[in-house]
C-alpha cells in the first residue's frame, strides 16, 4: 500500500473517533468477554501498558480489582479519554495518556519496559503491512524479556450483521486496488453516520507478523458476540534472549 494510502486511512480513522468519541463510548461501557478472559491471568503487580484504552474501562477494572504495579492506558482520542475523568477517581498507579501510536515517535512520552501490553480491537486499524510490522517491533522493544503482547481482532465478517456494514472504497475516493487484500471501509450509524478502517486478520496472517516481529504465539483463542467469534485473540511473548 502506498504512504498517502495509509495516511489517508489514519487520518479517516482519527476524525472517526473525535468526532463519534461519545457515541462510541456509550457502547463499550463494559469488557468484552475475551478481554475478561485475559484479566484472569494479570496477577497485580504487573507494569502494564494499555494501546487503545479508549474510555478507560479496562483501567477501572484494573482499579477495582486492586491492581498495585503500573499501568498506562494511551489514545489518540481526547474525546474518548475525556470519559475516564466521568467515573471514580483512579489511583496513581493508573494513569492515561493522549497519544497517537500510529505516529512513528508515539514512544516518545513512554517510561520504562512493560511486562504486559495490551491493545484490545486496536491492530486492525492500523493501515499496511510496514506500519504494522513497525508497530510490533516497537512494541517488542517496551516489552520486558518473557513480556507478554495480549491482542483482540475484530473478526466481523462473521457477522451478517457487520458484513452489511461493508461500504465500497469508492466512498471515500479510493479503489479496491489501493488497497490491501483484507481491507474493509465499514460504516457507523449511532448519531451520525461515519466512515472507518479496519483490517480483517486470520490466525495465519497473525502468526505471520508474529515471526516477522520477533514473538512467538503462545495462545490463540476465539471470544466476544453472541456465536463467540467476533474476537480473534492471541497472546505472544517477546522472547527471553534478545531479537535483532
Amino acid at each position: 500500500m502506498q504512504a498517502n494510502i495509509t495516511v489517508k486511512l489514519s487520518v479517516l480513522n482519527r476524525q472517526f473517533y473525535q468526532t463519534f468519541a461519545l457515541a462510541f463510548s456509550a457502547t463499550r461501557q463494559r469488557l468484552q468477554p475475551g478481554v475478561l478472559r485475559v484479566l484472569a491471568r494479570v496477577q497485580g503487580e504487573e507494569a502494564i501498558l494499555d494501546l487503545g484504552c479508549g474510555n478507560g474501562e479496562l483501567g477501572r477494572e484494573l482499579a477495582l480489582r486492586g491492581h498495585r504495579g503500573p499501568y498506562l492506558g494511551v489514545d489518540f482520542s481526547a474525546g474518548l479519554l475525556a470519559n475516564v475523568s466521568l467515573g471514580e477517581a483512579m489511583p496513581p498507579n493508573i494513569q492515561f495518556a493522549v497519544v497517537d501510536i500510529s505516529r512513528p515517535d508515539w514512544t516518545a512520552s513512554i517510561r520504562g519496559r512493560f511486562e504486559l501490553i495490551l491493545a484490545f480491537a486496536v491492530l486492525h486499524h492500523i493501515p499496511g503491512d510496514e506500519n504494522r510490522l513497525q508497530l510490533l517491533r516497537t512494541v517488542r522493544d517496551l516489552l520486558l524479556p518473557g513480556g507478554l503482547f495480549i491482542h483482540s481482532n475484530w473478526q466481523f465478517l462473521n457477522s451478517r450483521r457487520l458484513r452489511a456494514r461493508i461500504q465500497p472504497w469508492e466512498a471515500i475516493g479510493l479503489s479496491a486496488a489501493q488497497v490491501d487484500a483484507g481491507d474493509y471501509l465499514l460504516d457507523w450509524r449511532r448519531g451520525g453516520y461515519g466512515l472507518r478502517y479496519v483490517h480483517h486478520f486470520s490466525e495465519d496472517e497473525l502468526r505471520s507478523l508474529a515471526a516477522a516481529s520477533g514473538f512467538g504465539v503462545i495462545e490463540s483463542f476465539y471470544s466476544d458476540g453472541r456465536e463467540g467469534n467476533l474476537g480473534l485473540y492471541q497472546v505472544w511473548e517477546r522472547p527471553q534472549a534478545a531479537v535483532s
